[in-house]
């Protein structure tokens, strides 16, 4: 009869499994001391022999107990056959991933969110959070067509960060009405917008990113109060998605 956890641990690896339960997978030495440092919850996790490989995964494990969570012991062949990774260290947590909601997000009067539109890339998606979180944006929306945020690519990605920075999903009419309630304006990256370095917005702002090969949607664009371009040289044909929106990021953040 196959252990409960593994048969947990299996089931979240797919996005029917994780809304179905309320729960997420963090893999790897990083990830899980970050998720007990945020203190999410734990609902269970997995270690192998490699996690005592080193100092800091013996550490781990003895913070783990610590704190009371429980250990189910595997061998690591059976950790790498639940594993989403090339290189498993060792351990694999299911976790309870904050339920952040729209009334989480308050950009204040001159704050920034990053608005992700059909950002489909899971790597990128978390490293969007993890930028948003590094530079003091007030959080992340993920519109519809945008990679599942307890995707275990997204979590790894966001090296943290998708446990204390506020990223939600959420649907057209609710953002529209958060937004408006909130006195924040629709600003857009898209290639025709002003340059950078004339983008100075005065006010709160929702920042959307748009689709890695299709950019913003037009029902956004029509609605935008401002789109922005990042110049770049010709024969280029454009930026990754996340480095556009980190350099966009510093630029409305710094000095805020």
């Amino acid at each position: 009869m196959a252990d409960p956890v593994v048969t947990m641990i299996r089931d979240l690896g797919r996005r029917k499994g994780r809304e179905r339960r309320n729960l997420a997978v963090a893999e790897g030495i990083r990830l899980v001391e970050e998720a007990l440092a945020a203190r999410i919850p734990f609902r269970a996790v997995a270690t192998g022999p490699a996690l005592e490989g080193t100092s800091r995964g013996q550490s781990l494990k003895s913070n783990l107990r610590a704190a009371g969570v429980a250990l189910t012991e595997l061998s690591d062949k059976e950790l790498s056959e639940l594993a989403d990774t090339e290189h498993p260290q060792g351990v694999i947590a299911v976790v309870e991933p904050p339920a952040w909601s729209l009334e989480h997000l308050d950009p204040g009067p001159r704050g920034v969110v990053l608005v992700l539109d059909g950002i489909q890339d899971p790597g990128n998606v978390g490293t969007m959070i993890r930028t948003a979180h590094a530079l003091g944006a007030a959080g992340v929306i993920a519109l519809k067509g945008t990679a599942d945020l307890t995707n275990p690519k997204v979590m790894r990605g966001s090296m943290g960060s998708c446990f204390r920075l506020p990223a939600l999903l959420a649907e057209d009419e609710a953002f529209d009405a958060w937004r408006t309630a909130r006195r924040v304006e629709l600003h857009v990256a898209a290639m025709d917008g002003m340059p950078l370095r004339q983008w100075k917005p005065s006010t709160a702002v929702a920042l959307v990113m748009g689709n890695e090969g299709a950019g913003a949607r037009e029902t956004l664009l029509a609605r935008a109060a401002a789109r922005v371009a990042i110049p770049i040289r010709a024969e280029a044909e454009s930026l990754n998605v996340a480095v556009a929106a980190g350099i966009l990021l510093f630029e409305v953040l710094d000095g805020r």
